[in-house]
């Protein structure tokens, strides 16, 4: 038994490696398969491509491309946003009492939305009590019928033992 897990073991092993190798030359190939043929094209002066002559324009500057982008300055940011000037304005303070206010709103409404949470699980729970008191109070009812009808049950089997006892004494065999 121990034979047929090394068998698939190996087998295991053997598909392993053949994966890696073909991985392998997946990520590899490429760049191997250009690298060889362009040492070919090197060394053979015969195949290689004669040079290319192009009249490519020179590559725009990104002054050209966007004049007013040189003028720029940090301090010019914003100059002409009225809400953003009034806003880099503020004082820091200000900024920080903001914040607090705004903290202070996510907190009530998280604590809102906790209370209603609350209360609907208080409610659920409030209505699995009346059910589970439901169950006791049908329990209870159907524990004291069954011991009401264990005692007439005991009442009839000596009623009946003592009848049993007369008709034994009267002559009566039974079965």
């Amino acid at each position: 038994m121990s034979r047929g897990r090394s068998d698939s073991g190996g087998w295991l092993r053997l598909c392993l490696v053949v994966f890696a190798i073909v991985s392998a030359l997946g990520v590899c190939g490429p760049a191997l398969y250009w690298r060889f043929k362009k040492g070919i094209t090197f060394h053979n002066s015969n195949l290689s491509c004669p040079p290319c002559l192009c009249d490519c324009p020179p590559p725009l500057s990104l002054f050209k491309l966007a004049p007013g982008l040189a003028n720029l300055s940090v301090s010019d940011c914003g100059s002409n946003d009225p809400d953003l000037k009034e806003e880099m304005e503020k004082q820091f303070v200000d900024l920080l009492t903001e914040e607090l206010k705004l903290q202070e709103a996510v907190a009530e409404e998280h604590t809102r939305h906790m209370n209603i949470t609350l209360a609907e699980a208080k409610r659920v729970a409030s209505q699995y009590q009346r059910e589970a008191d439901k169950c006791i109070t049908a329990t209870e009812t159907c524990e004291q019928a069954r011991e009401r009808a264990q005692a007439i049950l005991l009442r009839e089997k000596k009623l009946t033992s003592v009848w049993e006892q007369r008709a034994h004494q009267m002559g009566w065999e039974g079965e």
